[in-house]
């Protein structure tokens, strides 16, 4: 984490080694952390990925779960934490798609609510653009609605970070 970056974007595919990037963000600042989980347990195996991330993150971190008024727990948990992790950014906007929400003020709201954060934010969002075209109409409108908002929030975010096996890669250091 540069030393002036306030807001963080960190990017990169399924499996990426995002969330542990994340994580050791946070595990390095002293003081309180919370963690907004984004993520619904809609099946065993969602139930059992979000079972895991807890598991890692054990006591350090109070958790919130927030899966649709993500500017409204972000507001909220500026107030008291100076460090906030946001994981993730696209299960947030899947939530949103199925919702019948609109995405796009959502996102905004978001950054108008990130812009005024005080402390550290750590946003894990997925880098879905760089797979095949989706054959279906809600997949595609999902890939072109997360990549759009990605290239938001990086232009808000201080520094963007893209994870690929592991390995952070400074897409956009910190001034």
């Amino acid at each position: 984490m540069g030393e002036t970056a306030k807001h963080i974007l960190v990017l990169g595919g399924a499996r990426s080694g995002k969330s542990r990037y994340a994580e050791a963000l946070g595990e390095t600042v002293t003081g309180n952390r919370i963690y907004i989980a984004t993520a619904q347990a809609r099946d065993t195996e969602m139930t059992q990925r979000i079972a895991a991330h807890r598991k890692r993150r054990e006591n350090r971190w109070t958790t919130l779960e927030e899966p649709l008024n993500l500017a409204g727990a972000l507001a909220n948990a500026g107030e008291q934490h100076g460090f906030i992790l946001i994981d993730c950014l696209t299960l947030w906007l899947s939530n949103l798609l199925l919702a019948e929400q609109d995405c796009e003020r959502a996102v905004g709201s978001l950054i108008e609510t990130l812009d005024a954060c005080a402390g550290t934010v750590v946003i894990v969002s997925n880098e879905v653009g760089g797979g095949i075209v989706p054959d279906n109409e809600l997949a595609r409108r999902f890939r072109d609605v997360a990549g759009t908002a990605n290239q938001r929030l990086a232009q808000a975010c201080d520094e963007v970070v893209l994870v690929t096996a592991g390995l952070p890669q400074i897409l956009k250091p910190a001034r």
